[in-house]
């Protein structure tokens, strides 16, 4: 049976901060939209900002889907799957907004990550997920898997990035500026991150 809860605390909040992947969930107010899903990871780029807020770091990639769903419509829903320990599944349904690299709360946030080198990155902006709703259910079918460690392809590919070529990176990609259904995405040019 599914639990609802009004807060993030105390085991459910030990529960979200341990798990090294969660999983990302928006859509378009268009019916005919195209629904995303995205998994996230990268030790240290998650956090619970309060009993009712999280946020995460959304660095540089092909897409970018998420950002252009929220700045629509600000619907989310974050999910975290036990692969390891008591068979649990966490999702978090609310409201995010991207919060961009010019805004004035930007340096304020990412602060909050304090183990994640943004630069190293190519740091977009910092989700920030209120959250309505909070439930865990059972996770009877999710697997058993071993956590081997993180993967520092990301960080090799955009470490060597400086502001000005993370913008002429973004602005060449198909789905930055405008996701897959023509929603604005990303701002460009891209603000300097002042960090």
């Amino acid at each position: 049976m599914g639990k609802t809860y009004e807060r993030i605390d105390g085991r459910l909040r030990t529960f979200i901060e341990e798990q090294p992947v969660f999983f990302t969930a928006t859509a378009p107010l268009s019916a005919d939209g195209t629904v995303n899903l995205s998994p996230k990871g990268l030790k240290g780029s998650f956090a619970v900002l309060d009993e009712l807020t999280v946020a995460y770091l959304d660095f540089a990639g092909s897409n970018a889907e998420t950002i252009a769903h929220l700045r629509e419509n600000g619907r989310i829903t974050l999910m975290w799957c036990a692969f390891q320990g008591p068979p649990t599944i966490v999702r978090v349904h609310g409201r995010g907004e991207p919060v961009f690299r010019d805004d004035p709360r930007f340096a304020g946030l990412v602060a909050r990550f304090p183990g994640i080198d943004p630069a190293s990155h190519g740091l977009r902006a910092v989700i920030v997920v209120t959250a309505d709703l909070i439930r865990d259910t059972c996770g009877f079918a999710v697997p058993h898997m071993a956590y081997e460690g993180e993967r520092d392809l990301h960080e090799k590919r955009f470490e060597r990035e400086d502001d000005a070529s993370l913008d002429a990176y973004f602005t060449k990609k198909e789905h930055v500026a405008t996701s897959l259904d023509g929603l604005p995405g990303l701002p460009l040019p891209l603000p300097p991150s002042g960090l």
